[in-house]
């Protein structure tokens, strides 16, 4: 049994789209990030950065006591070492797949974070700051789409890469970007969607909430912390 501690963001569904597709047993446990659930003692146990998503594997290879798990790309290859899914035994393929989830967590994730951020949540508008994240993630989507040329998938075969990324580029819209200016990430996210585990993690997803998480109550728990608060 994995135990699941999420709320329905891009790295949460992450690891709902690996469970579902892996066929794992799991319990979701919401951590509502936008009423600072994220802050409660017992989840800083499990996840000393208070950010979800993190894990509790109650049964880890070996056996032993239960893992802990947190930051979503640890917690997708954890899940792969695991189950030896969505990651190949042959080292060319393995390491392109960890390139590329590396890639997701370091540039994809953070930079289309900020755009998020300053194009719609900052407190003010701030132009060079705008300007600055949707060039970024126009970059990031030009370097996913060149990649993916002549490729069904991120390394090749369906893998962690692709489940990482794929819950980053959903709101596409609302990040200024058209999928029909790229045209092989259109492809692989078509393709990605009509996963029938992709789909069903966002069905669970919306099952937790279906409201937007950030509202100006949310915003006092989620922007603007500092090591005392």
């Amino acid at each position: 049994m994995i135990d699941l501690h999420y709320w329905p963001t891009p790295n949460g569904y992450k690891i709902g789209i690996f469970l579902e597709e892996a066929g794992l047993e799991y319990k979701i446990h919401p951590v509502h990030i936008g009423r600072g659930e994220q802050f409660a003692p017992e989840f800083l146990k499990i996840s000393p950065n208070n950010r979800i998503p993190a894990i509790v594997d109650q049964n880890p290879r070996g056996g032993g006591a239960p893992i802990s798990v947190f930051e979503s790309g640890a917690i997708l290859q954890y899940l792969a070492e695991k189950t030896g899914k969505f990651i190949s035994p042959d080292l060319r393929v393995k390491t392109e797949t960890m390139q590329w989830l590396f890639w997701q967590m370091g540039g994809l994730g953070p930079m289309l974070g900020q755009n998020h951020h300053f194009t719609q949540y900052a407190p003010e508008k701030v132009p060079y700051a705008i300007e600055r994240y949707l060039k970024e993630t126009n970059r990031l989507y030009g370097v996913l789409n060149k990649q993916l040329e002549g490729r069904d998938f991120i390394a090749g075969e369906f893998s962690i890469a692709d489940m990482a990324c794929y819950p980053w580029i959903v709101p596409h819209e609302k990040q200024g970007q058209k999928l029909t200016d790229f045209p092989h990430i259109k492809r692989w996210f078509d393709a990605i969607g009509a996963r029938p585990g992709v789909q069903r993690a966002y069905a669970k997803g919306k099952e937790v909430s279906s409201v937007p998480t950030v509202d100006d109550e949310a915003k006092k728990h989620l922007f603007g912390q500092t090591a005392r608060k």
